[in-house]
C-alpha cells in the first residue's frame, strides 16, 4: 500500500494519498516563514488507518526541514505537538504556545 504526502501548494494544503486516492488533508495559510495550519480532514472511507496522524507528522517534518514556524489552528495538530513535545515544540514559536494550550 503506498502512502504518499505532499506539499500541494496551490491549493494551500498537504495531501496524503493512499494507492493514488486521497485519503486526508491538512489546510494551511503560509506567509512569511509561518505555516498556520487550519484544519485536517480525513476521508470517512480511511478513518482509523492513521492516515491524519502521518499527514501530521510528515507536515510538521517538512516544516521542520523548510525552517518553518509552525501555528497549529487545528485542535488535531495542537494535539500531536501536545503529545510529542521533543520532537515538534519548538516549531511553535514560545510567545504563541498558550494560545494553543502547549507548555512554554
Amino acid at each position: 500500500m503506498a502512502r504518499v504526502v505532499t506539499d500541494n501548494a496551490e491549493l494551500h494544503r498537504y495531501e496524503l494519498n493512499i494507492d493514488g486516492e486521497l485519503a486526508a488533508f491538512a489546510d494551511y495559510r503560509l506567509d512569511a516563514g509561518l505555516l498556520e495550519v487550519t484544519r485536517t480532514e480525513s476521508l470517512p472511507e480511511f478513518a482509523g488507518t492513521g492516515a491524519a496522524r502521518q499527514l501530521v507528522t510528515e507536515m510538521l517534518d517538512d516544516a521542520h526541514g523548510r525552517a518553518l514556524a509552525v501555528l497549529p489552528h487545528c485542535s488535531y495538530v495542537a494535539a500531536i505537538i501536545r503529545k510529542n513535545p521533543s520532537d515538534y515544540l519548538d516549531l511553535v514559536p514560545v510567545d504563541r504556545r498558550a494560545e494553543f494550550d502547549l507548555p512554554a
